[in-house]
């Protein structure tokens, strides 16, 4: 896992490489990858918000409640779980239509694989200053593109522009999962999972 994870980060062709030449992917390491690393942004945030905070202008620091970050945290944690879950089945059920054979385990594997910057760039939770994390985010969310563009023909074993193609119908559904979930966060803020804040 960490071994994945560094290669990603460092030389992302020849990691990318090595996964692809395994034989069988397995639900439950796919599934432990996200799962683990998932808690690296979870923790950051809950920290920052709740024991450092963050200032708006020149005004007082703004914390969270522990229990309003605990119940905002966990739903953020099964978010990113689950979002990795349904983005690697769409991965899979689109394969077919690539000319290439899938699986879910695979599918979850190249999402998961692919959003490991966005892991690693959640860490920024435990300082949370706004222009760091804006900063942080843009460059780790166009890194994880850039990785999934250089991993599905690799993994998938297609030509590159049947790759991009391929890339470019994952990205357009995860912009939907994105708005879905912009949606969600209004919808569950309205049913009590507001923030609440220190006095």
């Amino acid at each position: 896992m960490i071994a994945n994870m560094f290669g990603l980060l460092f030389r992302p062709k020849t990691q990318w490489q090595s996964i692809a030449e395994k034989d069988q992917f397995s639900f439950l390491p796919a599934f432990l990858y996200t799962a683990v690393l998932a808690a690296v942004p979870a923790y950051a945030w809950f920290v920052g918000t709740t024991q450092i905070g963050w200032t708006v202008a020149d005004g007082d620091t703004i914390r969270m409640t522990a229990d309003s970050a605990s119940v905002i945290i966990g739903l953020f944690y099964f978010t990113m779980v689950a979002s990795v879950c349904v983005i690697g089945y769409m991965i899979h059920w689109m394969s077919e239509t690539y000319g290439t054979d899938s699986s879910t385990a695979k599918g979850i594997a190249v999402a998961g694989f692919s959003a490991t910057p966005l892991f690693i760039a959640g860490a920024v939770g435990f300082v949370p200053v706004f222009w760091a994390a804006l900063l942080i985010g843009v460059s780790a969310v166009s890194y994880a593109v850039y990785l999934l563009y250089l991993g599905i023909p690799i993994v998938m074993g297609i030509p590159q522009e049947r790759g991009f193609l391929f890339s470019s119908a994952v990205i357009a559904f995860c912009l939907v999962i994105l708005i879905g979930i912009m949606g969600g966060t209004v919808i569950m803020w309205d049913m009590g999972a507001a923030p609440s804040f220190t006095d």
